[in-house]
């Protein structure tokens, strides 16, 4: 797999996801520690430090999958506010844990369940907390 881009973690989503690693189901395992191997090698900054074009958590990103030409706006979540989110992608799924961090413009692999490897491309942010001043949400 390709070198991975640097990413950058807001601390409180840092803080909340280190207790969702800790809590989660066996089922989700994989993903879990695919996750904490993500907020191991992220910068973690304060809330009014994250730059405007990184992806955090309740992002609304607009991503392509290069690999299938397919541009997708999905908001990133927590997976208690899945059944809640239309458009919602679990920080617990592949490709939620491979987009946190990421800064637009930013080129990442990740691999499907069935194996098939993919590239994602970071298009747009259309909506981010933290450059809206909601630092604590």
């Amino acid at each position: 797999m390709a070198t991975l881009p640097s990413i950058i973690i807001n601390r409180l989503d840092a803080e909340r996801l280190e207790r969702l690693i800790d809590r989660v189901a066996a089922a989700d395992r994989q993903v879990a520690e695919q996750l904490e191997d993500e907020l191991e090698r992220g910068e973690v900054v304060e809330p009014h430090e994250v730059p405007a074009d990184i992806v955090s958590m309740n992002s609304r990103v607009e991503f392509t999958d290069l690999t299938r030409q397919q541009t997708l706006v999905r908001t990133l979540v927590y997976p208690h506010a899945l059944p809640g989110q239309q458009d919602g992608l679990s920080v617990l799924a592949p490709l939620g844990a491979a987009l946190l961090g990421l800064k637009v413009g930013s080129l990442i692999e990740w691999r499907l369940p069935d194996g098939s490897l993919h590239e994602v491309r970071i298009e747009a942010l259309h909506y981010q907390p933290e450059s809206a001043g909601d630092l604590h949400r």
